[in-house]
């Protein structure tokens, strides 16, 4: 500031320090823009560690390990990026991410419990991962539930539907193949629980079970390692005079049986005869932990890896996976254990 309006200025300050002020260089300016940002909408994947790329190349090639979704947020850091990402965005944009991860070979389909899929919503998943991954995908509710349920979950009425093979084929095995192709795994007729009327029937439902299964298209002759599987939610379905007339039905029909481990279910180590029976066969394992507070509790947080209390059924399924030659071994785990 000049103070003088003839004067000359005054003197700088001795120790004023003058701001260096950048060139402007336009290769900066380049390489700053060609940095991608990444859209609101995008999921990235998290590049896994030495130790991860490790352990999933030590596992047989046949055993596929997943979870029941790709939308849990509580894998941030673990399996995508930290983001973060809101489970709808994970649900629409996530599966390509969750594909990425070497450990996470198979994924479960379970909205096509809630109402059926069609060959292109099919279609676009298989269109997001790689060849060598599989869906497990359950069937509609609409044959596999002897009820016809309320939005609460309460049984109105009788389901005339349940068990159906004409339904089955059309509903569920057609489009699934159609639109999964070879990345099909384990097509899943989860049984829900029965009324109590029904539980004192089951050699009757199982000759119903016994003919839809018969009438379902080839699963396995059309796909590398497609299979039909059934799943149970009663315990009395392993009983000892109901067990050898289930395992029968499997195996002169060409499914499996589908070990869960769920709160109304024995524990593994009491299902494994069933899969005996059926030896040799593909091996198809769901772990289902919702009911399970006390074991959930060991889990928290469900971000981080972990062990739990249920590494006793955890070793019975190990055994089952570890130098087995089978035509595959597909096993998922509940998204609240997914961590």
């Amino acid at each position: 500031m000049q103070d003088d309006l003839f004067g000359a200025p005054p003197a700088p300050t001795p120790n004023r320090r003058i701001p260096h002020v950048a060139a402007y260089d336009p290769a900066d300016a380049a390489a700053t823009s060609a940095v991608p940002r990444r859209r609101a909408s995008e999921v990235r994947s998290l590049p896994p560690d030495d130790a991860t790329r490790t352990l999933a190349a030590s596992l047989n090639p046949r055993i596929r390990l997943g979870a029941s979704t790709w939308s849990y947020p509580g894998w941030a850091g673990i399996v995508w990026d930290e983001g973060p990402y809101s489970e709808a965005v994970l649900a629409k944009n996530g599966l390509s991410a969750y594909a990425q991860h070497p450990l996470l070979r198979c994924v479960g389909i379970d909205r096509s419990f809630y109402r059926p899929l069609t060959v292109a919503q099919y279609a676009r998943y298989a269109g997001q991962v790689p060849a060598d991954f599989r869906f497990v995908v359950k069937a509609p509710a609409l044959v596999t539930d002897a009820l016809v349920r309320g939005e609460q979950g309460q049984g109105r009425q009788p389901n005339t539907a349940f068990l159906d093979p004409v339904l089955a084929t059309q509903e569920f095995i057609t489009p699934a193949l159609a639109g999964l192709g070879d990345k099909a795994g384990a097509l899943v007729f989860q049984l829900s629980p029965l009324p109590f009327s029904q539980l004192q029937r089951l050699p009757l439902l199982l000759e119903r079970l016994r003919a839809m299964l018969r009438a379902l298209p080839d699963v396995r002759g059309a796909t590398p390692d497609g299979v039909v599987a059934v799943e149970v939610r009663d315990p009395e379905w392993l009983s000892p005079g109901i067990a050898p007339l289930l395992a029968a039905v499997l195996k002169e029909t060409g499914a499996t049986y589908c070990l869960g481990l769920h709160a109304k279910m024995p524990r593994m180590a009491e299902q494994l005869p069933m899969l005996r029976a059926l030896w040799p066969g593909p091996l198809v394992c769901r772990w289902n932990l919702r009911g399970c507070a006390a074991l959930l509790r060991t889990l928290r947080p469900h971000s981080r890896r972990g062990r739990g209390d249920a590494r006793a059924d955890r070793a019975h399924g190990a055994r089952r996976h570890r130098g087995k030659k089978r035509r595959g071994a597909e096993s998922l785990c509940d998204h609240q254990q997914q961590g």
